[in-house]
């Protein structure tokens, strides 16, 4: 009896299979150039099954990517879609990314602000899942505005308006797409190399001139380890540079909430008080911080808290709403329900756990547990106190927001660890500077 067949590979070129190039990355080896380009082709058109790919990730996941592989990897993603040219637009382009965090509104005042300075910012953003909140359900909480933009539509603003928020188009490096949904059911989302050519083969294929990276680590961000997220920078600094976008990254604090507001509506409501010249402190300094990284390598030369403190930035922030189809003086959504939690005793709080508040504001409406899942727009929570915060007992520490009144348990057992108070006669200090460190 003659043995079985072996099973059919998928070949689109010539001396390449996909148990090849999976061999060679499970035995520690380094993908070649030709090896990258075509996998990432071939999975791209479905030439390459999902097991396949799979276990190629979980071999990356394990073994790593030298900086030549991760570069090769980062530029076959970007020519599986089209790349934006943006030259049009009439202004100097540069773009911010975050890694994500609790209470991260800064894109919202940020974009405005920068493009008040006189350059273009094509802020392609991303929509919430899990604990960290996601752009576009905020600015979607306000009345009639889209996310959706044709990359057409999107070059006019930039052109008209100098800022655009918006989805970012099927057609930008559409490898990323079925690959970032793989890693996610397939517990590989921790791979630095995976993480950096995500990020940048989007960033890179949207056209920007430069790009601003805003790296959050501590309890609340994706990064724990700031040894972590300095090698996430150092590496996707690196891509830029190797693919002709000057790009910069800021290590930030994440350990504790970013501003008051966390959830929707209420994040819009503190990015308007940023525009406004008000807002909490660490919100306006991260977004002036960002600012200036941005108007420097945009070769400007504008202070852009001046620009911030004279109106322009909210002027540009009602154009921008406008544009795309919103009511930038519409009200605001309103939760049908709120819940406050009280101070039982006098103290200083010394830690206000950002992993708690994010999930605490998820389970309240603001997030979602899976992509298709719907949120709330209403759902959040304001933080009354920040660590070095004195309360006495019966001061309200959090307001809840929720349009179900039934979320209420599970968010405040969360919250119920989220606060740790200082012992009698212990010092707290208050966070020095959100920035930690600056890689160029």
């Amino acid at each position: 009896m003659s043995a079985p067949p072996d099973p059919p590979q998928s070949v689109a070129a010539p001396g390449f299979a996909a148990v090849d190039v999976i061999r060679s990355k499970r035995d520690g080896g380094e993908l070649s150039d030709a090896q990258i380009d075509w996998v990432i082709d071939a999975y791209t058109r479905g030439d390459v099954a999902e097991e396949q790919m799979s276990a190629l990730l979980m071999a990356i996941f394990l073994n790593g990517m030298q900086p030549r592989e991760i570069a090769s990897w980062t530029a076959a993603m970007i020519a599986s879609g089209i790349r934006l040219d943006l030259s049009s637009v009439g202004r100097p382009t540069v773009d911010k990314h975050s890694t994500g965090g609790v209470g991260d509104k800064i894109s919202l005042p940020l974009a405005p602000l920068v493009a008040a300075c006189g350059a273009a910012v094509p802020q392609l953003s991303g929509r919430g899942l899990g604990h960290t909140g996601g752009t576009l359900d905020k600015m979607e909480s306000i009345s009639g505005w889209r996310a959706t933009l044709e990359p057409d539509e999107m070059i006019a603003q930039l052109a008209s308006v100098g800022a655009v928020i918006c989805a970012a188009s099927a057609e930008l490096a559409p490898a990323d797409r079925k690959l970032y949904a793989l890693r996610d059911v397939t517990s590989t989302v921790e791979s630095i190399p995976m993480i950096s050519a995500s990020i940048m083969s989007k960033k890179i294929a949207e056209g920007t001139g430069a790009l601003v990276l805003d790296v959050k680590v501590g309890a609340g961000a994706f990064m724990k380890n700031r040894d972590r997220a300095a090698e996430l920078a150092r590496t996707m600094v690196g891509l830029g540079a190797a693919h002709g976008v000057r790009t910069s990254a800021l290590i930030t604090d994440m350990s504790t909430p970013l501003g008051r507001a966390v959830g929707n509506a209420v994040e819009v409501a503190e990015s308007l008080e940023i525009l406004a010249g008000g807002g909490p402190a660490d919100v306006r300094e991260l977004t002036l911080a960002l600012a200036r990284e941005m108007v420097s390598l945009a070769g400007l030369d504008v202070d852009p808290e001046r620009v911030l403190d004279s109106g322009a930035a909210m002027d540009v922030w009602k154009a921008m709403v406008a544009a795309q189809g919103g009511d930038p003086a519409a009200p605001l959504p309103v939760p049908q329900h709120t819940h406050q939690v009280l101070a039982e005793a006098d103290g200083v709080v010394c830690d206000v756990d950002a992993l708690a508040v994010g999930t605490a504001a998820w389970r309240l409406g603001a997030g979602r547990a899976r992509k298709e899942d719907p949120v709330q727009y209403a759902a959040g929570l304001l933080c009354h106190v920040a660590p070095g915060t004195a309360v006495r007992a019966g001061e309200v520490l959090f307001e809840l927001h929720t349009d179900t009144q039934e979320r209420f348990p599970a968010a405040l057992e969360t919250l119920s660890s989220a606060l740790l108070f200082a012992a009698p006669g212990e010092t707290v200090v208050p966070r020095a500077s959100i920035v930690l460190d600056v890689i160029r």
